[in-house]
């Protein structure tokens, strides 16, 4: 196939394809007019590519996975250089799980402490000649 049914089929752009394989992660086979061509293992590439990029792998973290297609194996992540990024990612999603904990921590702890002094600042309304609490937009509270 050619390279604009390849991108069709993969649902991506002919663009990709054509950076993809001056990474050399798709092969750079041409037919006897000088123009790309593709089989049905290069569409296997491609998706394996584009599933692992999908899940927020970068495009170097899919050569092991690519390396093993080519290999001959049934699933590009029967390999021992998949399964070791794999681990590698596992981890770090592990540590960016870790900070967005203690981000929304505080974030938590800041909802709290302005939740009271909202309140304060209200009960100190209700006291005559106690401050109007007053909008983050500028306007008075209703």
């Amino acid at each position: 196939m050619r390279i604009g049914e390849l991108a069709a089929r993969a649902g991506t752009t002919t663009r990709a394809l054509r950076y993809y394989e001056s990474r050399g992660l798709l092969p750079a086979r041409r037919d006897d007019k000088g123009h790309r061509s593709y089989d049905e293992s290069d569409l296997r590439l491609l998706t394996q590519i584009r599933t692992l990029r999908d899940f927020g792998f970068d495009l170097e973290e899919t050569r092991p996975f690519v390396e093993c297609l080519r290999a001959g194996h049934p699933e590009g992540d029967s390999c021992p250089a998949s399964l070791a990024v794999y681990r590698r990612k596992l981890d770090e999603l592990d540590a960016l799980i870790g900070e967005l904990r203690a981000v929304r921590e505080t974030v938590a702890g800041q909802l709290v402490r302005a939740e009271r002094a909202r309140a304060e600042l209200a009960a100190e309304a209700l006291v005559p000649g106690g401050p109007e609490p007053l909008c983050e937009l500028g306007g008075q509270e209703r």
